[in-house]
């Protein structure tokens, strides 16, 4: 039997990492080969995500923008922006389930709507997601 416990998403949202801005070698999304790269990390993604206001939404694509230019690189990685995304979302949602008011936790719904690539893949659905955006005015009901 083995003993590996798996990381909640809140665990994996606080996990002390660093972010790193690394040369590319080659094409990569939409990044050029020579190009500066940010890998940011859950935790960078919160904090902006936390940072946008009640009523406004923004973009994953200007996510990578803000933050590329707030580390001094040409793009964010396309990858793990989107994969941190999710970790977020799914961090929030962990601790909405676990009690803490809706108020309190990382407003993902400020950048994600039910056509994003990272609703499709949260394992809560998009229930929430849908409500507190209408909530906000930020969708049509």
């Amino acid at each position: 039997m083995c003993a590996y416990k798996r990381k909640t998403w809140v665990e994996k949202r606080d996990l002390p990492k660093d972010t790193a801005v690394k040369k590319t070698e080659k094409d990569f999304a939409d990044i050029k080969a020579g190009e500066k790269m940010l890998i940011a990390t859950p935790a960078i993604v919160d904090e902006y995500i936390r940072s946008i206001s009640k009523g406004k939404e923004t973009t994953l694509t200007q996510m990578r923008k803000d933050l590329a230019s707030a580390y001094h690189a040409d793009k964010t990685c396309p990858v793990t922006a989107g994969i941190f995304l999710r970790i977020v979302a799914e961090a929030a949602y962990e601790e909405y389930e676990n009690g803490k008011a809706i108020g309190k936790i990382t407003p993902f719904w400020r950048m994600m709507n039910e056509k994003s690539p990272a609703a499709k893949k949260l394992s809560f659905g998009t229930d929430l997601l849908r409500k507190q955006r209408r909530k906000e005015k930020l969708e049509k009901k």
